[in-house]
């Protein structure tokens, strides 16, 4: 949900300042109404977990819960026996608040159990601490209802008094859509794209090996999925991508009616409130707040329509010191290749950047805008980058043919060598994104750059190792756009009714590799150069004529 109404605001009267009050105060507020929500259900059990003597102290301070299970993974000198100690060295937790499933290897019995089980008679836990050290969860977000307190990632002050409201039915945003459609995970059994799986700190996201998988529950909203994912398989919803941008273009349009000049923008996480509130008084009129569920939930496409919407700059205001490694990395790399565009066309990479709050009485914004399209752009995250980029690319004073791109970034083209090239299509039935398709009515190979996200797949469908990845972006539109042949050749053309009916390569690697093969000797080798017309027909008179030769036909 974006929010930009800062009460501090109201206490500006430069120009820039009113301007920037009247257009956030004239731009609607972006917010589902009724977002779809999963349900989480507390009925207060608590498993308490690490060395005997911390959690048998601690005990007491949950007595309000409807029951507290002790889990002691070190045995205190002078162990005390109690009905609700358990002790095992060996631990697995997984699951969210009202389901978590702990199984361990209970001292005094001879498998791993169901710890639930044994302790209270049921299947799950309803909330965990976590006083061991290390933790048993090696996830950045725990989920909702798990307090790694050993690791310092909760305080046991606050866990104390946060417990026991936590029993009921909770409801929680479903953050994410997801389009199976859309990805580029896999195909036809060939694994691809994993970018989603990689930025999750949540462990949320998981592959079947046919399909991505998003738990709901384990979810917690940093959107870095979104922002990783190169085809908008997976978008945000709190709000869409979409909506986000036409909101930005509105509230950067009122501003500039009201009279402001030279907006930056100021991109923030709703966790940062407080200190973009005590930050904005040293800074500039002319930055612009917007809030954002959470940072990482806008990309790249997003800088750069701010830019093309007329904004000097883009900051991206976060603590970087206490985000997880996976978000910062994620935010980092885009980063890195929304810097380098600007790089290679000669721009301030200064355009779009971290900000550090510590920098504010020190900031200065540029005095001129990179761009200023009169209309909001349109189609997918990708048609809305490229748009933006082609037009800061047309007035750019360094205008590269191509340029390199940040790892794993998904933009590039594909090679392929035509003399191992059989244009069997392996690398068309798995494209995800139809980058790579068939000339249609002759054999070829076409391809498009700009629908290319680099999921792999082509790479390895192909069996003859004929194409391999190029990273990259080629700047001329009109090349990026259209449809390159990659190869083409001949058809070959059915020696029973002349029909072309496939590559000549193919027809010639099937008769190499295939004329020592016992099923294909004598007459039978020659319906290769067949359509599948004539070869039945061939295959039917042949069995007809002669009865007995069908077990060779």
């Amino acid at each position: 949900m974006l929010n930009s109404t800062l009460k501090a605001l109201s206490a500006y009267d430069e120009q820039n300042g009113k301007a920037r009050l009247a257009a956030i105060n004239g731009t609607v507020e972006l917010s589902n109404l009724i977002p779809p929500t999963v349900s989480y259900e507390s009925r207060g059990n608590v498993l308490l977990v690490g060395a005997e003597e911390v959690i048998t102290t601690l005990e007491a301070q949950f007595a309000s819960l409807k029951s507290v299970t002790l889990l002691a993974t070190t045995k205190a000198d002078n162990s005390d026996k109690r009905d609700n100690l358990y002790f095992a060295s060996k631990v697995t937790v997984k699951g969210y608040l009202g389901a978590f499933e702990v199984s361990c290897d209970v001292e005094s019995m001879l498998t791993t159990v169901n710890l639930a089980k044994v302790a209270i008679g049921q299947e799950c836990f309803d909330l965990i601490v976590d006083m061991t050290e290390t933790g048993l969860s090696d996830v950045e977000i725990c989920a909702p209802g798990y307090y790694a307190v050993g690791t310092g990632r909760a305080k046991l002050a606050n866990v104390v008094d946060d417990l026991p409201a936590m029993i009921g039915t909770f409801d929680k945003p479903k953050y994410f859509r997801l389009d199976p459609e859309r990805c580029a995970h896999s195909s036809r059994g060939v694994t691809g794209c994993e970018r989603c799986v990689d930025a999750c700190p949540a462990g949320a996201l998981s592959s079947t090996g046919d399909r991505i998988e998003i738990n709901p529950y384990l979810c917690q909203g940093v959107g870095t999925c979104a922002t990783a994912c190169p085809t908008e398989a997976i978008s945000y919803a709190l709000p869409d991508p979409a909506n986000t941008q036409h909101f930005v273009y509105r509230l950067l349009e009122n501003y500039r009616k009201a009279g402001g000049e030279s907006p930056t923008l100021l991109f923030y996480g709703n966790r940062d409130q407080a200190t973009v509130n005590e930050t904005l008084a040293e800074l500039p009129e002319s930055v612009i707040p917007v809030a954002l569920e959470e940072l990482a939930t806008v990309g790249i496409d997003t800088w750069f329509s701010a830019l093309a919407y007329g904004a000097h700059q883009v900051l991206l205001a976060t603590h970087t010191s206490y985000i997880p490694d996976t978000i910062d990395r994620v935010l980092r790399n885009e980063l890195a290749t929304a810097q380098s565009f600007l790089a290679e066309m000669g721009y301030e990479v200064e355009r779009i950047t971290l900000f550090d709050f510590a920098e504010a009485k020190t900031f200065t914004g540029f005095d001129a805008a990179l761009l200023n399209i009169a209309a909001p752009l349109e189609g997918s995250k990708r048609d809305k980058l490229f748009t933006a980029l082609d037009a800061l690319y047309e007035q750019a004073s360094v205008k590269p043919a191509h340029s390199a791109v940040a790892e794993n970034a998904p933009y590039g083209s594909v090679d392929c060598r035509a003399e191992d090239c059989t244009l069997c299509m392996g690398c068309v039935s798995v494209c995800p994104t139809r980058a790579l398709h068939a000339i249609g009515e002759r054999p070829g190979l076409l391809f498009i750059e700009q629908d290319c996200v680099q999921c792999g797949m082509c790479e390895k469908a192909c069996p003859e190792k004929a194409i391999t990845l190029n990273p990259g972006v080629t700047w001329n539109a009109q090349v990026r756009q259209e449809a390159q042949v990659l190869h083409e050749e001949e058809a070959a053309c059915c020696t029973s009714c002349g029909k072309p009916f496939a590559p000549a390569s193919m027809v010639k690697m099937l008769t190499e590799k295939l004329q020592n093969h016992s099923h294909f000797q004598g007459e039978a080798i020659r319906r290769l150069n067949m359509c599948e017309d004539c070869r039945v027909r061939d295959i039917f008179s042949t069995i007809v004529d002669d009865p007995e030769s069908q077990l060779n036909v």
